[in-house]
């Protein structure tokens, strides 16, 4: 009998880590096609519908701090972005006019310069490398890529240590890149 138990076990454990290869393997090939409307369609994803069907659709920069090619120009003051391919989560966004400011300062280095409060949305969630250096290509040694759930991203308020945490796994929204001019607040949306 305990024998029997300890082949069940067994199965089980091998069942659930194919499965969780499956899934692995399926989120990559999931991952949005290069065409240009797969890139709209995946940059869309990341906000409601009702703000991301009139957005700019920009690419991602074909190099660091580049310009971001027009995929579609919109009517609003929104612009949505489609997956970062350098990233292993998708992670697509949409952002106000002043969170976009805050972005193009991001990509290239810049301080920030806000005239508000900016806000963006990533509805499908994303990953980081590194909740505390907003430049890290790739986690540090022995550690992995943050698996961000949906969230909304408010960008250039005062924010208080000691209301929010710097914890990305605390369960309420939390300071990304805290004490760096990008810190941003993340709020989770599930």
């Amino acid at each position: 009998m305990l024998l029997r138990g300890i082949l069940l076990a067994m199965v089980l454990s091998l069942a659930v880590t194919v499965a969780a290869q499956n899934e692995s393997a399926s989120s990559k090939a999931t991952r949005p096609a290069k065409s240009k409307q797969a890139k709209i369609q995946n940059a869309m994803s990341a906000a409601p519908l009702r703000l991301a069907k009139d957005a700019t659709i920009v690419d991602q920069s074909a190099k660091e701090g580049g310009e971001m090619a027009v995929l579609r120009k919109g009517t609003n003051e929104w612009t949505c972005i489609p997956d970062d391919p350098a990233t292993p989560a998708n992670d697509p966004m949409c952002l106000d006019k002043n969170a976009m400011e805050w972005a193009k300062a991001w990509k290239t280095h810049a301080e920030p310069k806000l005239s508000g409060t900016g806000l963006g949305y990533m509805l499908p969630g994303g990953g980081s490398p590194s909740n505390t250096d907003p430049f890290a290509k790739n986690p540090e040694s022995g550690k992995k890529w943050m698996k961000e759930p949906p969230h909304l991203m408010l960008f250039g308020a005062k924010l208080d240590p000691k209301v929010y945490s710097t914890d990305p796994s605390s369960g309420g929204p939390w300071i990304m890149w805290a004490s760096t001019p990008y810190e941003h607040l993340m709020v989770p949306v599930k």
